[in-house]
């Protein structure tokens, strides 16, 4: 028998009900990707998304990689932690001034440090500085048991849930 799986659909309609937690640590550095290769954020995929099940993109060619990942609408940032790739988040521009934070997440060896609040609370407040309106994202039950608590925690809410 095979397990369902959960995806929850969540929002940020209002920077007011942003709730950031930021670390204070000189050893970590968010720094956006500013001349893009697909072939890093194909890394970053696998880095991060290895241990979650994330096989969507495994199977992409070379020219989906290039068309996904140098779209002048993906935005990428990677979070450095004494010089080391720990975790990264894709921030997609969408119509209508919606943000969709694409992908998020840390790699094993920087989970449980308390960098995934901070990486997301940066990624809350970039897709606020594009001018977004509304910010979105979904997880589900296949990603790390903190995600959908660490998004929460952050300000957003749940605004669909579906079952597959």
């Amino acid at each position: 028998m095979t397990e369902n799986i959960t995806t929850w659909y969540l929002q940020l309609l209002d920077q007011s009900d942003f709730t950031p937690r930021y670390l204070d640590d000189e050893q970590l550095n968010i720094v956006e990707v500013k001349i893009k290769d697909f072939r890093y954020n194909r890394f970053l995929y696998q880095l991060v998304g290895e241990q979650w099940s994330w096989t969507d993109k495994l199977s992409w060619s070379d020219e989906q990689w290039l068309d996904y990942a140098e779209d002048e609408n993906l935005l990428t940032f990677v979070a450095y932690y004494s010089g080391t790739p720990a975790g990264y988040f894709e921030l997609k521009k969408e119509p209508q001034e919606n943000v969709k934070i694409e992908y998020f997440g840390l790699s094993p060896r920087f989970i449980g440090k308390g960098i995934g609040s901070h990486l997301l609370s940066c990624a809350i407040a970039e897709a606020w500085a594009l001018g977004a309106k509304r910010i979105w994202v979904h997880t589900c039950s296949l990603d790390h048991p903190s995600a959908l608590n660490n998004y929460k925690a952050r300000g957003m809410k749940v605004y669909d849930t579906k079952v597959d």
